[in-house]
């Protein structure tokens, strides 16, 4: 059983439902798993190079689309029975179905020969990977930026903070004292994680609205300025108000310029810097401050009287601007929405639907960029009824 899988002859779909649908072969059969012992695009252009496309049903039954559960399958027949290949999303899979009990044939089998046979096919192999479009999968960066930012706004909406009545009030009495210490410490340690949920908002937000306006230049550049590596340098690394303002120049899609005088772009101006302070580390007392006290001489004279709470979990809280975290996010949004409406409609409409993607593709060759599979992952089980 050496080169049992190599004297295969591919058989066609009426005839395979035949077969199947008759009373020749055994209704039992055995299925087989593997992942890489034999990569799926080295299994794929074997199988096409010897017996030419894919002629499985499952290959017919498929959606024209990359959203199937078996993307190809092959159907052999040889001396025991039929051979069935597929390729689906997590693993390849032979299903043998005739006389195949006690052949002593294995999934090893199975791999060992194929892999003994690849070189035998290689010019044709070859040409046919010349044929094939080579796409590479990326990370899209604004939606991860915003997928964060959601995670971030979710967690802090959990905490339901109210200041006013989650603050512990200082104590005027022996059994306030007594049990201060353990409330002020649980309420210290939900309001810590607040602020740092609303110190990686104050970050992030600003970033995502940059990272959206970088995406607009990767999807929609002009293309003279694409080919040319100099040019997309100088282009992607302005300042953001430069590349904002010149995207009706260098990108396509543009129905009118944008207007930086405009309420939503000052916002964001506005926002984009506060971030920069904030990490950078910038040390600028007007915007750091937090209140006023006088001395005479090593004698400090309160403005007025702050309890415990003001002068720790209140100070954090100010330091982070809590309070205008929501107007940050819509300020973000709207930047966003203001910049797409300067597109063409059916531009913005093509943009909205990658910016939504969590992975994209992108062609090298051609310079596209596509969605290349859906966002949701499914698998399912093959068993025949003996089992």
């Amino acid at each position: 059983m050496e080169d049992y899988f190599l004297n295969q002859e591919a058989i066609s779909p009426s005839c395979l439902i035949k077969i199947l649908q008759g009373d020749k072969l055994p209704k039992e059969g055995e299925i087989w798993e593997f992942t890489n012992e034999i990569k799926p695009l080295d299994l794929y252009c074997y199988l096409y190079a010897k017996y030419g496309p894919p002629n499985g049903i499952q290959s017919l039954l498929r959606s024209d689309d990359s959203d199937n559960l078996i993307h190809w399958e092959w159907a052999l027949a040889g001396e025991y029975g039929i051979t069935m290949i597929q390729g689906q999303n997590f693993r390849s899979e032979v299903l043998l179905r005739g006389h195949f009990k006690d052949k002593g044939l294995t999934v090893d089998n199975f791999i060992s020969q194929i892999k003994s046979d690849i070189g035998n096919q290689g010019k044709k192999i070859s040409e046919l990977r010349k044929s094939l479009e080579k796409w590479t999968e990326f990370i899209n960066p604004y939606k991860r930026i915003e997928s964060a930012v959601e995670q971030h706004f979710s967690k802090l909406n959990e905490l339901a903070l109210d200041p006013k009545s989650d603050k512990v009030p200082h104590p005027t009495n022996k059994s306030d004292w007594e049990s201060y210490a353990e409330r002020f410490s649980a309420a210290t340690d939900k309001y810590s994680y607040a602020v740092g949920l609303t110190f990686g908002l104050r970050s992030m937000l600003p970033v995502l609205a940059e990272s959206f306006i970088n995406l607009l230049l990767f999807i929609l550049c002009r293309p003279d300025i694409k080919s040319n590596e100099r040019l997309l340098q100088s282009t992607i690394r302005q300042p953001i108000d430069v590349r904002i303002q010149s995207l009706h120049i260098n990108c396509v899609g543009f129905e009118h310029a944008i207007d930086y005088s405009s309420s939503e772009c000052k916002k964001f101006h506005t926002l984009m810097n506060e971030r920069n302070d904030l990490l950078h580390g910038n040390v600028e007392v007007n915007k750091l401050a937090i209140g006023d006290v006088y001395f005479n001489k090593n004698v400090p004279l309160f403005l007025q009287y702050e309890d415990f709470w003001d002068k720790s979990i209140g100070v954090s809280m100010q330091s982070v601007k809590f309070d205008q975290i929501q107007s940050d996010r819509e300020v973000v949004n709207d930047f966003i929405q203001y910049v797409l409406g300067k597109l063409k409609p059916e531009v913005k409409e093509h943009v909205e639907l990658i910016m939504d993607k969590g992975q994209l593709g992108f062609n090298y060759k051609t310079s596209r960029i596509g969605v290349l599979f859906p966002e949701h992952m499914v698998d399912f089980r093959t068993v025949f009824k003996d089992e």
